[in-house]
């Protein structure tokens, strides 16, 4: 299994969500996070005065997945949030050792 994590634009939430259910994967989980990349922050001019915004809002989609729909999954996230700007995001994924479903106990991928 693995789990897949994408750092996305709070605008494209809707996109992402759309795009997985295209694909054939409903369960998703959306948080708010804040954070920078490398350009540390953002800078904007009020009334002739310039101040440093260093964490930026963004949303986090996490969704575990069987290994072999990783790739599918990737791919639909990538081409729903991609506009080709600084601060489109970035997609992680990592193994998952386990997965538990509470209701029934059901373990591995059968709980995904």
């Amino acid at each position: 299994m693995k789990r897949i994590e994408a750092i996305i634009r709070p605008a494209k939430v809707g996109d992402v969500l759309a795009a997985l259910a295209k694909v054939g994967h409903p369960g998703v989980m959306v948080s708010e996070v804040e954070g920078h990349g490398s350009q540390m922050g953002v800078e904007h001019q009020v009334r002739g005065k310039t101040y440093k915004v260093p964490l930026l809002a963004k949303k986090k989609i996490d969704v575990v997945v069987k290994d072999a729909e990783a790739a599918k999954i990737i791919e639909a996230i990538q081409k729903a949030v991609a506009t080709g700007e600084i601060g489109d995001g970035k997609i992680f994924v990592s193994s998952m050792e386990d997965a538990i479903r509470i209701r029934t106990g059901e373990s591995g991928e059968k709980a995904v």
